[in-house]
């Protein structure tokens, strides 16, 4: 009898022996199997941000087409403070992300709520909203600077018919920034649109159909029911909407070049300007490795908000 249970134990023990060493070579051949894609996305990403990072302690100057590097230390991140171009950029980059963000959000949450409701031309509807997204964005700024333009432009003419005197919107300092605001509106509500739909569409239809049997009417399902449980979903687009806002730099360039004077001048454009046009790649290093670390900032507070969301609910 004790030989035998000697020999179920051995028995047990060599078929997990089996399982374990089966295990290790399957997670073995996994890792070998994705070490060659984690190698490209490290040598893509990593490397760079590290040369970068480097870069941005060095001066460099260009000698028959050669770099010659020196050491500068944190002389770059010293004038960051004294450069008032990098202050007007930061300063109209976080008014034109959350300027242009809460507009998006709002909008492509109310149409996404209306379409949602929508029975019959659905489809159609959809494709209408989507439109501009798939536009290109040099595309887009001719249509927007005609638009605009203050001899023959549409919204003058607009204006005209109400009696209104025509405005210059791009070359004014007053209007210039508002007017990109709401291209960039335009141009990216879809994304909001699409995102928002698709939560509004997952929601769990029983809570709406108890609501309803308790009288609640439209205004108490959106406050009480759909906007509570669209918080994470709202987050995480917000969150990727100021991401991309905070990396504007095609709808400054083509309607404003940044003006008139700092009016429109944002961050993007600013290291376009101190890398290919006044040659700066250090200091222009630098300033990339700032503005890198303030959109960490901004989604890291994003995902602790999405988790205090989740953990609330």
């Amino acid at each position: 009898m004790t030989s035998v249970r000697t020999t179920e134990v051995r028995a047990v023990r060599g078929a997990h022996r089996r399982d374990v060493i089966e295990g290790a070579d399957q997670r073995l051949w996994q890792w070998l199997t994705f070490a060659p894609a984690l190698a490209m996305m490290l040598a893509l990403s990593i490397l760079p941000l590290a040369n970068l990072f480097v870069t941005s302690f060095q001066d460099v100057a260009w000698v028959e087409g050669q770099p010659v590097r020196s050491w500068a230390g944190l002389t770059h991140y010293r004038a960051l403070f004294d450069d008032e171009l990098f202050g007007a950029g930061i300063t109209n980059t976080v008014l034109f992300a959350f300027g242009a963000v809460t507009g998006q959000m709002v909008i492509g949450f109310a149409l996404a709520v209306l379409c949602s409701k929508i029975g019959r031309g659905r489809v159609f509807y959809r494709a209408i909203f989507i439109l501009p997204i798939l536009i290109p964005g040099i595309v887009i700024g001719a249509i927007w600077k005609l638009m605009l333009n203050y001899d023959f432009g549409l919204a003058n003419k607009l204006l005209g018919f109400v009696g209104i005197m025509p405005h210059d919107w791009l070359g004014s300092a007053e209007t210039a920034l508002l007017s990109v605001i709401i291209v960039d509106i335009w141009h990216w509500t879809p994304f909001c649109f699409l995102l928002f739909l698709a939560g509004v569409e997952s929601l769990p239809q029983d809570v709406f159909e108890a609501a309803k049997i308790d009288g609640a009417g439209a205004w108490q399902e959106l406050r009480y029911i759909t906007l509570p449980l669209m918080i994470p979903t709202i987050i995480v687009t917000s969150a990727f909407r100021l991401i991309l806002a905070f990396k504007v730099f095609d709808e400054v360039y083509l309607l404003t070049s940044g003006g008139p004077g700092t009016a429109t001048e944002v961050i993007s454009f600013t290291l376009y300007q101190r890398f290919f046009t006044e040659d700066k790649a250090g200091y222009g290093s630098a300033m990339s490795v700032a503005v890198i670390f303030l959109v960490s900032m901004l989604l890291v507070v994003a995902l602790s908000a999405r988790r205090r969301s989740e953990a609330a609910q």
